[in-house]
């Protein structure tokens, strides 16, 4: 192992093949009253230097979330093979007291990894609960058919990928094979909850709601490392409305309301802004506005129609990936409507270069 890669706080090492044993006798020796598992959750990294902060992010997840928790960490630059383990217990306390606790195992895999992932690593999932997968980065030669047929559900982030368009590939490839049994959940359209949330709220407003057909504008800002979600929220808009993109080159499109009426779409970048900044759609006398300021907490929302403003607020999706994991989690479903506007946000993807 590299001597970069630390291992401080991932508890104590184990053999392999000792791993339940170990387990075993670190739940007698603890005075948590509960060892609680509703699923297995495994992260699933190839840069190894993640491995500490993902332990750090399953500390946090387990308060909300109670789990048997499998990290993975796989070193395939390296040139000999390896494998090593760390067990621990995330506990958290209830009057003072250790209440519930959830266990982790810690995997580093080094050099040849081909069969190693499903063998050595699914060999410790509990076999009675299901098993939600965090994929971190883009889908490698290592995401394939004998892997996400075990999987339940696939939580990723576009955000996060070199090569979105190829990756996305993989991702319908994937459902396509499994009969779309795997529930996927990108954290990148995690992003636009609430501003989807915030966009029918404000065409509740019936003159907003007349106004709609008459559509002339859209604009989004975002941050430039969040290109996919400023690009799942404008599928979101296109797909709901009904609307047909005729042309497109970089940031700009066009498209046609179901009543024939031209619509002008475009995105714009921010270093200095949050991950979404502004969503704003404007038809002749009515403007829907939907903004955030970077590390605010909440969405400044408005509606003007015929000079007549109302101003409302709302709050804003997490900035941090544990943070929009544990929305998704939370919320559980199929996450259908992201389905349904995937072909949509795929053929922006490619228009968009």
């Amino acid at each position: 192992m590299s001597d970069v890669i630390s291992t401080e706080g991932l508890g104590m090492p184990v053999e392999v093949g000792a791993i339940d044993g170990e387990l075993k006798k670190l739940w007698e020796a603890d005075e948590a009253s509960t060892n609680a598992s509703l699923m297995n959750f495994l992260v699933y990294t190839e840069d190894p230097k993640q491995l500490i902060k993902n332990s750090e992010t399953i500390q946090k997840l387990t308060r909300a979330n109670s789990c048997r928790a499998v990290l993975i960490a796989m070193d395939r630059e390296a040139k000999k093979s390896s494998l090593q383990a760390w067990i621990t217990a995330h506990c958290h306390l209830a009057h003072g007291k250790k209440s519930i606790c959830a266990e982790q195992i810690s995997f580093l895999l080094s050099g040849y990894s081909m069969g190693r992932l499903r063998n050595t690593v699914f060999a410790h999932l509990n076999s009675d609960l299901p098993l939600v997968f965090w994929w971190q980065g883009d889908f490698s030669d290592l995401f394939e058919e004998r892997l996400y047929r075990l999987l339940d559900r696939l939580i990723f982030d576009s955000a996060s990928w070199r090569d979105p368009k190829a990756s996305f590939r993989r991702l319908v490839e994937a459902r396509e094979e499994t009969k779309g049994e795997i529930v996927t959940q990108d954290l990148s359209w995690t992003r636009s909850y609430f501003y989807r949330l915030a966009v029918a709220r404000l065409f509740d407003d019936p003159k907003a709601q007349k106004s709609f057909p008459k559509l002339e504008e859209v604009k989004i800002k975002a941050h430039p490392d969040h290109r996919m979600a400023a690009l799942l929220l404008l599928s979101w808009v296109i797909t709901r409305s009904g609307w047909k993109v005729e042309s497109g080159q970089g940031d700009e499109w066009t498209a046609s309301s179901e009543e024939g009426n031209p619509i002008t779409i475009n995105l714009e970048w921010d270093e200095d802004a949050a991950p979404l900044a502004e969503l704003l759609m404007s038809a002749p006398g009515c403007k829907v506005r939907i903004s955030r300021e970077k590390e605010n907490l909440h969405l400044c929302q408005s509606v003007c129609v015929d000079g007549h403003c109302v101003d409302l607020s709302g709050p804003a999706d997490s900035d941090d990936p544990e943070g929009l994991v544990a929305s998704q989690l939370s919320r559980g479903g199929k996450n259908s409507l992201y389905l349904h506007v995937l072909p949509r946000f795929r053929e922006l993807l490619e228009m968009g270069g």
